[in-house]
């Protein structure tokens, strides 16, 4: 008889398994609450078991007598595994005793000696403590989350499953625990996810356009990081150092800040976020400084921006942005933030294209005349999990002699909106083809003199051009396919202004019919 073999999980079960176990145990907690329980226990199980990793290798090392750190007796061994230095130089977290985590499995299920969330905020405290990098980093909400006694310790159980150590390998596995569960309470929290999350083929499309390998890179609406795992990821991946480049970026949520620093940590990744989560027109976190990459996914159509207050701000270069939309805001702040021959990939709502109130035309015409618009991309719909309208991609930078041939007074446009495929009924995804195909047309474009267009998807266009089209700059207009309204309204609120629409024409049918039968009956036909 032959014995059926084990089925082994791929690591894309190994995450969704785990999921569905941590899932199970929400109950009516909302996602963006149970969230940050989830995501701050795979934290702690991760620098805990790198520090287990890490006493492993020291206990080996003062173990052997052919090293000069060796000790005989097992009680110098052991207060020796206790010595920050073995640690912090290797760039490991260090983790006291009582937020270790089989301390924390042994007890998280002992109610009558330890409260299970208290037990878990105690060692977040005390980590904090010992990691200055750390200090005011950590969410420590899990004494207050209202679930039913011992699910915390079950959940507890549950992130057991998972096993990591300080290698790089198992570093990356946390990464894409980590960014799974992301993603996937992104879906639980719809439209509130934007705040945290942009999808991670968009940012690869981002970077891979701009390619950051060497200096500053900045995002001034982090989110949870994303922007700043994929540069690091690009960099790695095209053999680079990643010391080459420096990151920063400012939020201002606070539980979006703490979650954009514990991203960052578990990937051994070194940023500065600012000193505090703050709102970035108010209290730009990184005053002086100026970058040389700036990738950013600001929240689209933003009307409370508190835009009164910035009447003469030098950002405004280009003309003052409309009060009631912060779009031109942030698009003038990040030039304002570029180094020369600094480059800049910024996520927008298709308005932000042609609309022309409030002063916006004004300044998207004088960005064109000074010449700092570079590349236009329009996408297809269905690429964010928190809202159904398209989007677009500018990509801005102060001096089109850098970074490839001499491109003054040309614009690249590309019409992408016929490309993705669809991961679920409500989402579409870029592949790695298509961003290929896009990243590669731009790359041809940059260096390449005879650059010829496509018909349809993508054309060289000249200001001349641009002029004519009373700048406007949906590429539909330039690569010569069909002109699609962007009018920036998701697909739900059309729908329920037009079935309101419908039910009125319903309404108003059914009086017409009542009114015609009464007609016939008194003509005797009724």
């Amino acid at each position: 008889m032959v014995i059926p073999k084990k089925k082994q999980n791929t690591p894309l079960d190994f995450k969704a398994d785990l999921w569905d176990c941590a899932n199970k145990l929400r109950n009516q907690m909302d996602a963006a609450e149970y969230k940050h329980l989830v995501l701050g226990l795979i934290f702690l199980k991760y620098i805990s078991d790198s520090f287990v990793e890490q006493q492993k290798k020291v206990m080996e090392m003062i173990s052997n007598p052919k090293n000069i750190e060796f000790y005989l007796e097992p009680e110098l061994r052991e207060e020796a595994l206790e010595d920050k230095d073995y640690y912090e130089q290797d760039v490991i977290f260090w983790v006291p005793p009582k937020a270790r985590w089989e301390y924390i499995q042994k007890n998280a299920k002992v109610p009558k000696i330890f409260n299970e969330g208290q037990l878990i905020d105690e060692a977040l405290v005390s980590i904090e403590n010992e990691n200055p990098s750390l200090k005011g980093k950590l969410d420590k909400r899990f004494t207050a989350a209202l679930l039913e006694p011992g699910t915390k310790g079950q959940l507890v159980d549950v992130i057991s499953k998972i096993g990591f150590n300080s290698n790089e390998k198992d570093r990356d596995i946390l990464g894409e625990v980590y960014e799974y569960f992301l993603g996937k309470f992104a879906v639980l929290e719809g439209k509130n996810a934007g705040s945290f999350y942009t999808p991670s083929h968009v940012v690869k499309l981002l970077v891979a356009i701009l390619s950051p390998n060497k200096g500053r890179v900045y995002d001034p609406c982090c989110g949870s990081g994303g922007m700043f795992v994929q540069s690091e990821d690009f960099i790695r991946n095209h053999g680079g150092k990643l010391d080459d480049i420096s990151i920063y970026g400012q939020e201002s949520n606070p539980t979006t800040w703490r979650l954009a620093a514990i991203n960052l940590a578990i990937r051994g990744i070194s940023a500065n976020l600012g000193k505090e989560p703050r709102d970035t027109f108010a209290a730009d976190q990184h005053p002086d400084q100026k970058f040389d990459y700036i990738l950013a996914n600001p929240p689209f159509n933003i009307s409370e921006w508190s835009g009164e207050k910035y009447d003469n701000d030098p950002r405004w270069v280009y003309g003052r942005p409309p009060i009631g939309n912060a779009n031109f805001a942030w698009l003038q702040h990040m030039l304002w933030k570029l180094r020369p021959g600094g480059q800049a990939g910024i996520v927008l709502a298709n308005g932000s294209m042609s609309s022309n109130t409030s002063n916006e035309g004004n300044i998207r015409e004088e960005m064109v005349r000074k010449d700092v618009v570079e590349i236009m991309i329009a996408l297809p719909s269905q690429l964010f999990l928190n809202t159904q309208i398209s989007v677009c991609l500018w990509f801005l930078t102060n001096d089109k002699t850098k970074k490839g041939r001499d491109r003054r007074g040309e614009t690249l446009f590309i019409d992408a909106r016929q490309i993705g495929k669809m991961k679920s009924r409500v989402e579409r995804i870029l592949t790695t083809e298509d961003i290929s195909k896009i990243a590669d047309t731009v790359d041809s474009w940059r260096n390449k003199e005879d650059f010829v267009g496509v018909e349809g998807f993508c054309h060289n266009a000249n200001f001349e051009e641009i002029e004519r089209n009373g700048f406007i700059l949906i590429p539909g207009r330039y690569v010569g396919t069909l002109e699609e309204e962007d009018d920036d309204e998701s697909f739900d609120e059309k729908m329920k202004k037009l079935t309101f629409l419908l039910k009125e024409q319903q309404e108003e049918g059914a009086k017409l019919d009542k009114q015609i039968s009464n007609h016939l009956k008194r003509i005797g036909y009724g």
